[in-house]
Parts: structure tokens; C-alpha cells; sequence
């Protein structure tokens, strides 16, 4: 093994590491913005129509189950990728599905702010 080598091969399994925990944040922060939107606003606005909060809290929740479930799929793709000694890029549907899905999510909860 070359010098260095180790310590880079070290580097990029930790850095794999690290975005498998981001997806992991990311996916938790969504599942506490479900909470917060399903039931907890509701709550406080004492709202008798709980509908759509609870519908956008569950697409909320949706996002966040498959940012975890995602994640840690492509954790095991590329660190299998890696010890063949290879790279797999994010793929370019799934950055468009979760930038349509947050997109939607983003206008529905403006939806719902201004119709409270």
C-alpha cells in the first residue's frame, strides 16, 4: 500500500459516515416537523378542522421514513462501491423526486399558514 494511502482510504469511509448522518438528521428533523405540523399546531390554534395539518404532517413523516430508509441504503451501495474502488453518484432522479416532494411540501405548508 502507498504511503498515505490508508490514512485517505480512512478519511473517505468516515466522510461516508458522516453523510449517512446527515441523512439520518435529516430524516429525524422531519419526523419532529411532522409532530410539530400534525399535531402540535393544531393544538395551539385550537383548530377544529385537524385535516390537512394532519395529512401534511403525515407527508412530513413520509420524507422522513425515506431520508433514513435512503440513507442507510446508499450507506451499504457505497460502501461497497468504495472497497472496490469506485465512486456511485447520488443519483440525478432522486435529487429531482426529493426537490419536487420538498417543493410540494414547501407550497402545501404555505397553503396552510395562509389559511390559518
Amino acid at each position: 500500500m502507498e504511503p498515505g494511502t490508508h490514512d485517505a482510504s480512512r478519511r473517505t469511509y468516515l466522510a461516508e459516515e458522516r453523510t449517512l448522518l446527515a441523512w439520518w438528521r435529516s430524516g429525524l428533523a422531519a419526523f419532529a416537523v411532522s409532530v410539530g405540523v400534525g399535531r402540535l399546531l393544531p393544538a395551539l390554534l385550537d383548530e377544529d378542522g385537524q385535516g390537512p395539518f394532519v395529512v401534511l404532517g403525515v407527508a412530513y413523516a413520509l420524507l422522513g421514513l425515506g431520508l433514513v430508509l435512503f440513507g442507510s441504503l446508499r450507506e451499504r451501495m457505497q460502501a461497497k462501491v468504495l472497497a472496490e474502488g469506485g465512486f456511485a453518484p447520488l443519483s440525478r432522479a432522486l435529487v429531482i423526486a426529493l426537490t419536487a416532494y420538498l417543493a410540494l411540501l414547501g407550497l402545501a405548508t404555505i397553503a396552510l399558514v395562509l389559511s390559518v
